[in-house]
Formats: structure tokens, sequence, C-alpha cells
């Protein structure tokens, strides 16, 4: 069988979800796709790499292989949007984040193309991921769902100005307890070298606000960072010095959420 993501089964009550991690396109799609989109510039680069502390901690950690062109894992099977009113990407994305097309004209996918890749490539990722939540609140009764993603700072088709480095998402306290979200909130305020936001442009998206069910014992926190915080996005670099600095920051907050 096709491999199309990767689980690693941790001890701790925590999930490490990375659902654009991947950048894989198939060959035979990305030849109906704009050169520019080829090679999946907007993917969440190296977010895998950076959150491999995760696994050293005890953490689950779960990882798509295909790019988000392929289909986005985020967005939900029917494509509603998660943002009314502003612009976004959609399931299967038909623009860029600069807001030009990912297809050569005519080359779109149909919706039974869409809801083919849904059932080959969504529907597994979202069987994983409930079946690892399912495991880790029988073993411990509540889990933390951590939704991993980065963007480029500055994207003026998605928001105005320049992103903060680390954005929070709790689906404005809906996806998570009072209390733990006041830990992570405290992290955040108790550093001054990053910039941050809680609930601001980016709120969490589909998994946090699906699988975000404190009263059921899973709470989902959705953390985006801004690519410069441990990267070049300019030259989609990867920037160690830059990382390890975040790291400690990012181990803290994993830490905060699990109490």
């Amino acid at each position: 069988m096709e491999t199309i993501l990767s689980l690693h089964r941790g001890e701790l009550p925590l999930l490490v979800s990375l659902p654009h991690d991947g950048s894989l396109i198939p060959p035979e799609l990305a030849a109906r796709m704009q050169p520019a989109a080829r090679s999946a510039p907007d993917t969440d680069w190296f977010v895998s790499r950076l959150y491999g502390f995760a696994r050293e901690m005890g953490a689950s950690v779960l990882v798509p292989v295909y790019s988000r062109y392929v289909v986005d894992l985020n967005r939900p099977p029917d494509d509603t949007s998660l943002y009314p009113g502003q612009n976004t990407t959609g399931l299967c994305p038909a623009v860029r984040f600069d807001g030009e097309p990912v297809y050569l004209p005519g080359q779109a996918p149909s919706a039974d193309e869409i809801a083919a890749r849904v059932r080959t490539y969504w529907q597994p990722y979202h069987e994983a991921l409930q079946a690892e939540l399912a495991r880790l609140r029988q073993a411990h009764g509540r889990v933390v769902l951590w939704e991993g993603h980065s963007i480029r700072a500055e994207v003026p088709f998605l928001f105005e100005g320049r992103l903060p480095d680390l954005n929070l998402g709790t689906a404005a306290g809906a996806s998570c307890g009072a209390a733990t979200q006041a830990r992570l909130e405290a992290v955040l305020a108790g550093q001054d070298r990053y910039s941050h936001v809680v609930n601001g442009r980016f709120k969490g998206g589909y998994i946090t606000r699906h699988y975000g069910q404190p009263a059921d014992g899973v709470e989902a926190i959705q953390l985006e960072l801004a690519q410069t915080t441990y990267m070049d996005d300019a030259q989609r670099d990867y920037q160690p010095q830059r990382a390890a600095a975040l790291q400690p920051l990012l181990r803290r907050l994993l830490g905060a959420a699990l109490g």
C-alpha cells in the first residue's frame, strides 16, 4: 500500500499533528499545474524537523507525505470556509497564497476528482488522527492535540502587514479549557524574544475546531509560526540557529498544554 503518512506513537497524552508538512505532488498532477505551483510553495516547510524534539519528549507525531495542493488535510471535507469574508484557499486549492492559480487553464480538479482525493488522502489522515487520539485518551483520560503550522511572515493575499511570530489559536477559546489557554498565554507573555497573538488572524483550522472537545477530554491548540522564526522564508532554507533559539519556547508551550 502506498505510504501517505507517518505516525510515531508516543506515551505522553500529546499528539502533534503537522498536516501541511507534506510536499510531494504526484507527477501526473504536477503536469497539470502552473510551473510555480509544482514545487509546493505553500508548504509548512521543515515543521517536522522543528518539532523533532517532541518525539524525545514522548509525544505522538503525525505527518503526511503529500502536499496541501493534493488535498488540504486541515479543511472540512465539504470545503466550508473557515474564515468567511476573508481570502483563503480551499480543500483542493485552486489558488496559491500569492493569489495566483495553482492549475493550468482547464486543468483544475472536478468535483469527482476532489471526492476521490478526499477518500485517498484526507480520510486516512483523519482516521489515523482519530485512532491515536482515542488510544491516548483511553490511556490517560485526557489528551492534547497540538496543531503545528507555519507560513511566510508576509502574505498580502491572506492578511495585511507582517504576521506576529507566534499565532496561537484555540477557536476563540472553544477548543481547549480556560486553564490550559491561561497557561499557554502565560508562557507567551513571559518571553520577549518573539511577538505573539492569541486567536488573531489564525484561530485554528478544521482539525483544531473539529477535534477540540474539552468536555470530552480532547483539548486542541494550533500554533501558526511565522517561518522567519526558524528559516529563511525567501530562500526556503532551514536555519538551525534560529530553530535552536525557538525550540525551548515550543517545548515550554507543549509542557503548558499538558499542564
